[in-house]
């Protein structure tokens, strides 16, 4: 499965972003492999629509789970219209790679 999760930095090491239009970085792992590949935020530097634009993007990525620490109104709308499910970071949550953890292991809140 191919998730995106929204990061400060290009690493799976590297510490989440709690934003998910105006994060850095968004990382794409595919959770079955372990591979992963980090993209700019192509949001994070519009003056507007920020997170209508990095979810463009992640919809474009063909992800299927997108995880951050909230989402706005109008990507949260261009989420569900996609079909893409959305998590949301827990307190535990520290890196990219412990996010896909704790994913796997269902421990993430589920955004309505």
């Amino acid at each position: 499965m191919r998730l995106i999760i929204s990061a400060q930095e290009p690493s799976p090491d590297g510490p989440v972003d709690r934003r998910f239009g105006r994060s850095s970085w968004l990382v794409s792992v595919d959770s079955e492999t372990g591979k992963w590949k980090a993209f700019e935020n192509p949001g994070a530097s519009q003056s507007g629509g920020a997170g209508v634009a990095a979810a463009q993007f992640v919809i474009d990525q063909k992800a299927e789970v997108v995880i951050s620490g909230d989402f706005g109104p109008h990507a949260a709308g261009a989420f569900r219209v996609a079909g893409i499910k959305m998590r949301l970071f827990i307190e535990e949550v520290t890196s990219v790679q412990s996010a896909v953890t704790l994913w796997s292991e269902e421990k993430l809140l589920v955004f309505h």
